[in-house]
């Protein structure tokens, strides 16, 4: 799956719910593999995971992609959106 294919698929949590889309993703550099996903997200998710919404934008997070279970038409996580808080990764 080359990455452009990744990018704006829905990102599922495992109770169902939407937590955002793909908007990017890192790669180490020197395997060239992707370390995190840049997940664009839902209005629940927002709100759930208590960040403040800009007047004007978005709020774009990084999970890990052990986080990741599956990709297929959509981006399954392992975990709920309430459980991302200890997946989220700062942006360097």
């Amino acid at each position: 799956m080359r990455p452009s294919e990744l990018e704006g698929k829905n990102v599922i949590g495992t109770g169902g719910k939407v937590v955002g889309t793909v908007s990017g993703m890192e790669f180490e550099h020197l395997s060239w593999k992707v370390t995190r996903l840049a997940v664009r997200l839902s209005e629940d998710a927002i709100q759930t995971l208590g960040y403040k919404k800009p007047f004007l934008g978005h709020v774009e997070i990084l999970i890990s992609v052990d986080a990741v279970k599956g990709v297929a038409d959509v981006v399954t996580l392992n975990k709920s959106i309430t459980e991302l808080r200890s997946a989220i990764e700062p942006p360097k």
